[in-house]
């Protein structure tokens, strides 16, 4: 016996197919997800949306913000007093 759910997941395609969310984007950076938090509310890092209480990053976008963030000769953030 088929369920009517099965029905309504077939008719859509995945909503999601091109994105990712915070977890998975921290994963593959090789941070924590409390780091791109901390760089949402200080509007540092890629541009996400909120699904309710869930975060999501279009991939494209993470793509052009890495591309945004090459530098030609890095330069080293000091910390504390010069």
């Amino acid at each position: 016996m088929k369920d009517m759910h099965d029905d309504v997941v077939e008719d859509f395609p995945d909503l999601l197919a091109d994105w990712i969310s915070r977890e998975q984007l921290a994963h593959a950076l090789a941070l924590t997800a409390d780091t791109l938090s901390r760089w949402e509310a200080r509007r540092q890092g890629p541009p996400c949306t909120r699904i309710g209480r869930k975060t999501f990053y279009r991939r494209a976008a993470i793509q052009e913000w890495i591309r945004t963030q090459e530098q030609v000769h890095p330069v080293r953030k000091s910390r504390g007093r010069s």
